[in-house]
């Protein structure tokens, strides 16, 4: 999952999608055990999303970046602030 996209979630969005992934990686763990996965490195990649959500949880909790009620994305914050988004900028 991209940083984006999460970053545009709510905390109890994240929340609720790290529990998931937490879960559906318990069972991938235990089906590597019986020797029945398919996708081995779909482990690798739920692991990094967890810890992605992770992060941007403990970023919020040390107030280093709010998360906020009602996601709003980088072009929307952009143009309230009437400054030039991503994709708007010129040199």
């Amino acid at each position: 999952m991209r940083m984006v996209a999460l970053r545009d979630m709510t905390r109890e969005e994240l929340e609720q999608k790290r529990r998931e992934m937490l879960e559906e990686l318990f069972n991938l763990n235990m089906r590597r055990t019986l020797k029945e996965l398919d996708n081995p490195l779909k482990l690798r990649t739920l692991r990094r999303d967890v810890a992605r959500i992770e992060t941007l949880l403990s970023e919020d909790r040390l107030e280093i970046r709010k998360i906020v009620d009602a996601p709003v994305s980088i072009l929307e914050q952009a143009k309230a602030k009437n400054t030039p988004g991503p994709a708007e900028k010129s040199e």
